[in-house]
């Protein structure tokens, strides 16, 4: 069964974890994270995603064209 938003956010505060690591691959095919504090996942980000710069992953865009959306797998 897959987890839910709700589900996540709750293990987080009953477990009190503190960061969140969320990993993705570039289109090279090599490991990518951000890592932020738990308190900034909130229901929205773990069903919409988060948006970030990816003008540093290397083989994407310029920095004019890079802003990208995480959006966590929570069936994975």
């Amino acid at each position: 069964m897959a987890a839910t938003a709700a589900d996540i956010i709750k293990k987080i505060k009953d477990e009190e974890i503190e960061w969140v690591d969320l990993r993705f691959t570039d289109p090279k095919g090599k490991w990518q994270h951000l890592t932020m504090v738990s308190s900034v996942m909130g229901e929205d980000e773990w069903t919409d995603g988060l948006m970030f710069d990816g003008s540093s992953i290397e083989g994407w865009k310029a920095i004019n064209e890079s802003d990208m959306i995480l959006k966590p797998d929570l069936d994975a």
